[in-house]
């Protein structure tokens, strides 16, 4: 008996859905990266963070293996568009995150679901992007309170876009986009 392929053409066709708006989502904070590296570098922790949110969503209403990496990909096609010199920084972004939901969905064999789940990966990104944005961007040089509140929104940064992610894939679910 033949099997039905994990990623048919209907979940990859929600994977393009959701990784098209949130690739623009992504693009835009691609825009606006510099000016808040040169502005607010402490705040870069909430930009980046917003680049959780095709993994989330894509998760969350598809609740299948694999369509974390396939929407975080399309994302960063999409948002290589509004800034082609920043294409890998992006491509590479979405696969350590696409790689991190879906380990964390792997480690529970894509049977957990819970809101936790989805947080739990999000802190794993945000203390992966607290400790390399730090060294990468010489962060060590401002003030000790701007590398605290550097530290503190590198993590909980993510962890609010995902309660976003959240909140927009569940209300996609409601709304049929994935019906099971």
């Amino acid at each position: 008996m033949a099997r039905t392929p994990v990623l048919t053409t209907r979940v990859l066709l929600v994977c393009a859905a959701i990784g098209v708006a949130t690739g623009i989502l992504g693009g835009i904070a691609g825009l606006i990266t510099p000016g808040v590296l040169v502005l607010t570098p402490y705040l870069y922790g909430l930009v980046l963070g917003s680049h959780v949110l095709p993994g989330i969503i894509a998760q969350e209403v598809l609740r299948r293996p694999l369509v974390a990496l396939v929407t975080h990909v399309i994302a960063a096609l999409i948002a290589s568009a509004f800034n082609p010199a920043w294409a890998l920084r992006f491509i590479g972004t979405a696969l350590l995150f696409g790689a991190i939901q879906e380990g964390v969905a792997a480690l529970t064999r894509y049977r957990a679901w819970g809101a936790w789940r989805f947080f739990v990966s999000a802190g794993v990104i945000g203390v992966v992007v607290a400790v390399v944005v730090f060294f990468a961007a010489h962060l060590g040089t401002l003030a000790p309170w701007a590398q605290i509140a550097y530290l503190a929104v590198s993590v909980l940064g993510p962890i609010a876009w995902t309660a976003v992610g959240l909140a927009v894939g569940t209300a996609l679910s409601r709304a049929g986009v994935a019906r099971r």
